[in-house]
């Protein structure tokens, strides 16, 4: 392995690339610097960009880290604004406990987002109204729970938004008082519909009762008499049945209009108001007795339904990928869609036309947001794997893109590792790909102490984006001598519905063998030193983890975060198991149990030896904190390195900034420990 010296001598090369910053050939070389732990808690996060109708001007969300009044670290988002043509940055909102979904109001005076304002259990998240033209910011709702979801009807006399049914006086009252005991899988408190008025600020409820939840954004209809929306028969997380349904304003009613028994989610209402895009995903399987249903694992499928006829039609042949939610183009002749395409995040347009699917983005990281009223221009963000994520504009087919915002500068003069995006063959033949994140000054023929991070899901997969973000912390370890490897095994989204069933009823089979072929194939190249191997990953990835150090002692340390170690006990615990029920044959029975205990890595305990950290939410219920403590105590038992750390108040993912911190110091400091034989400074 590299020196420390030898090391830092590379991490100084003029080649390195320097993040924000141009240099001509005549300037001096600035010293380059490894990222931090600091540098990644304070990267920004660039989220919901809304374009003007007008097209002059882009609003989104920035969410950063800010210290509270209590000295409390707070993730915490604002609204900014950004001009098309002179690029001027203003932050538009400042509230303590920050604002999302900006939206334009369709004459583009008004400017409205979701905020919570005020002290105490009182304060709720409402629709706010911000003139563009200047003043303060005005509430639009009084809700008396949180409005999750709103749209502006196409006069912009109207908005749709979707909250939470209070508790009655008595229930509130006792609540107060700490009298509320909690009924597992409840279904008493639906969220619903409603619609206020924007010059009275009265608000009308659409939807009532306990027959269905409303879920997502609301679609107007271009009239202006009808809303489309999306629901389900519980407010359950297992629960899938979502229907697309059609409120009548005039008339009061209701109707459902698909009856498909997976999930139909996502209405988006075309501007010519002839049509309906949502995504449906088809589910054949017989219902369980409360009715919900094991989940498939198929494409999410774009479809049509037409608004004259009552006709539904799939018009996905030709995308073997899972589409976002839908956005028309202004002249309703196509959907824009966002899709996980191999390492990569791309925009693809369904052209009515021609009943076909045209790629507007090639190799690309980038986050669909909206369209200007003409259909000239798009909003978007785009990041690469060289630079943090920006705001950007574009002609309609995403040509010309111009970068408006530069919100990244404390990364100047950081050092980075090379993203390669590599394929390999798996023992059977399968081609599989990831990404290899090189470590700073790498050198062909030197060999790197090797980290693997498995990814979660395990519908989920690794894109070739900035690395200098929360998570395992790619660029730290790159500025500290290691290469990194993300691998996509079989299973994985981003490479068609085939290849993300590759894994059903067989959980550590071909998707570990898929994962283990790739440390062999960096080993090959002379990458990666085969007696320095680590591993870690979270959720899924944490099964990964778990099963891999079960099955191998190649590893000389690895991380379990959030895993799942024990699919028996996990199964009747957490909050999604029909989902889980998708890979092992069906629910835990009598039948299907021999498949959940074989494949779990609690099994084979007696066969491990790789020193194991694991960290866990306290609070996790979607993989409850029995999984950590039953392999956390087998390890215990038969005398293997193991360290089990809960982090308090947290759930399936890491929140509080100094849990993130801890979380990426002890983790380094482990893996080195073990791996490289000493503890190395973690920052």
């Amino acid at each position: 392995m590299m020196t420390k010296t030898a090391f830092l001598a590379r991490a100084l090369v003029s080649l390195a690339f320097v993040v924000g910053s141009v240099v001509s050939a005549a300037a001096p070389t600035p010293q380059l610097r490894p990222v931090t732990f600091e540098d990644i808690l304070d990267l920004k996060s660039v989220a919901s960009p809304v374009i003007s109708p007008d097209g002059a001007a882009v609003a989104f969300t920035v969410t950063g880290w800010e210290k509270g009044e209590d000295d409390e670290m707070r993730s915490v988002s604002h609204v900014f604004r950004v001009g098309v043509v002179d690029r001027q940055l203003l932050q538009l909102t400042h509230g303590e406990h920050g604002e999302s979904a900006p939206q334009w109001s369709p004459d583009g005076k008004w400017l409205s987002f979701l905020a919570k304002r005020g002290k105490g259990e009182d304060a709720k998240r409402q629709v706010w109204l911000l003139r563009v033209s200047g003043g303060e910011a005005l509430a639009l709702t009084q809700a008396k729970e949180d409005v999750s979801s709103y749209e502006w009807s196409s006069d912009g006399a109207r908005v749709a938004y979707v909250v939470r049914d209070p508790l009655g006086e008595d229930d509130e009252a006792k609540r107060k008082k700490k009298d509320d005991p909690l009924v597992y899988e409840s279904v008493d408190r639906m969220h619903h519909l409603w619609v206020v008025d924007v010059s009275s600020k009265s608000s009308t409820q659409v939807t009532k009762g306990v027959d269905f939840t409303v879920k997502g954004q609301p679609s107007w209809a271009p009239s202006g008499t009808h809303i489309a929306f999306t629901a389900a028969p519980t407010p359950w997380i297992r629960d899938g049945r979502d229907d697309i349904y059609i409120a009548d304003l005039e008339s009061g009613k209701v109707r459902r209009v698909t009856d498909n028994p997976g999930p139909d989610q996502a209405p988006a209402w075309s501007r010519d108001g002839e049509r309906i895009a949502y995504l449906s995903t088809p589910n054949d399987d017989e219902p369980l007795p409360d009715g919900t249903l094991v989940r498939p694992l198929v494409n999410a499928r774009l479809t049509l339904y037409e608004l004259g006829t009552g006709a539904i039609r799939d018009v996905s042949s030709g995308l073997d990928r899972i589409p976002s939610r839908p956005v028309w183009s202004a002249d309703s002749s196509k959907v824009l869609v966002t899709v996980g395409d191999r390492a990569y995040r791309e925009i693809y347009a369904y052209e009515l036309g021609s009943d076909s699917y045209r790629k507007l983005t090639d190799k690309s990281f980038t986050g669909l947001g909206s369209q200007s009223e003409d259909g000239s221009r798009v909003a978007f963000t785009r990041e690469s794997s060289t630079r943090a994520s920006e705001v950007f504009v574009a002609a309609a087919d995403f040509s010309d893109p111009r970068k408006l915002t530069s919100l990244h500068p404390q990364l100047e003069g950081v050092a980075l590792g090379e993203s390669e995006v590599i394929t390999w063959k798996s023992p059977d033949g399968l081609e599989i790909e990831g990404v290899l994140l090189k470590p700073v000054g790498f050198q062909p023929g030197e060999r790197y102490p090797l980290m693997v991070v498995a990814h979660g899901g395990p519908t989920g997969a690794h894109h070739d984006y900035f690395r200098v973000r929360y998570g395992d912390g790619g660029q730290h370890w790159a500025g500290r001598g290691w290469a990194v490897l993300y691998p996509n095994p079989r299973g994985s989204t981003n490479y068609g519905e085939s290849f993300m069933r590759g894994n059903l009823g067989d959980w550590g089979g071909g998707d570990y063998r898929d994962i283990i072929a790739g440390v062999d194939a960096l080993i090959e190249r002379g990458v990666a030193d085969p007696d320095q191997l680590a591993f870690q990953g979270w959720s899924y990835g944490g099964y990964m983890t778990c099963w891999t150090v079960s099955q191998t002692t190649r590893f000389k340390a690895a991380m379990i975060g959030a895993g799942l170690t024990n699919l028996v006990s996990m199964y009747g615990t957490n909050d999604i198991p029909n989902y889980l029920g998708t890979f092992f044959n069906g629910t835990l029975s009598p039948e299907t149990e021999h498949l959940y205990r074989e494949r779990s890595g609690l099994t084979y305990a007696d066969e491990v030896t790789t020193p194991t950290l694991i960290l866990h939410g306290g609070n996790d219920q979607r993989v409850p904190i029995g999984q950590p403590m039953e392999f956390f105590r087998a390890l215990k038992d038969r005398g293997v390195p193991v360290e089990l750390v809960f982090y308090p108040r947290e759930g399936h993912g890491l929140r509080e900034y100094y849990h993130r911190l801890d979380r990426m110091q002890r983790q380094y400091e482990w893996m080195t420990r073990h791996t490289l034989g000493s503890a190395t400074d973690s920052n």
